[in-house]
């Protein structure tokens, strides 16, 4: 059977906060076993920037916390603030970028089963296998961008 999370509070948005602004990525994480949501509380540091992507499986929302920026959704641009509810449909072409005091953000969507390694039989080629440096350490997305510097789905910083 699996396990039901606890139902309540599962943290206070001032302690969650109180860490450097200079810090990026994922402040908070929902992490109780046998849920059906994910949710991140994510720091973007001013000036950096979630690159354009696509999520094709998920539907996400979310929500200004702290700070301002703008999003950009299949070619839309709009202002972040405070309070700004925000859909990103699956399948949408989207990037965030922090505005000059940053931008942190809670996300929430639908849980995603984690990755699995399956045979490719007869295929040749690909990427080489060392790619630890563009997996979240967070929610194991492989980064479409050799470049980038944060999960495009969750916000974490990745490794460099």
């Amino acid at each position: 059977m699996a396990q039901v999370p606890a139902a309540g509070v599962l943290a206070r948005w001032t302690e969650v906060a109180d860490v450097p602004a200079d810090r990026g990525g994922a402040l908070w994480r929902l992490e109780a076993g046998g849920r059906q949501l994910d949710a991140n509380v994510v720091r973007l540091p001013a000036g950096e920037r979630v690159e354009t992507h696509e999520e094709g499986d998920l539907d996400v929302l979310l929500c200004v916390l702290s700070g301002d920026g703008e999003a950009e959704i299949d070619g839309q641009r709009q202002a972040l603030a405070v309070g700004a509810l925000v859909w990103l449909p699956r399948g949408a072409r989207r990037w965030l970028r922090a505005g000059g005091d940053g931008l942190v953000y809670l996300t929430a969507h639908r849980r995603r089963p984690g990755l699995a390694i399956t045979g490719a039989q007869g295929l040749e080629g690909g990427e080489s296998a060392c790619m630890l440096n563009r997996l979240c350490p967070s929610c194991d997305r492989p980064a479409d961008d050799p470049g980038a510097r944060f999960c495009a789905r969750c916000g974490m910083q990745l490794s460099l």
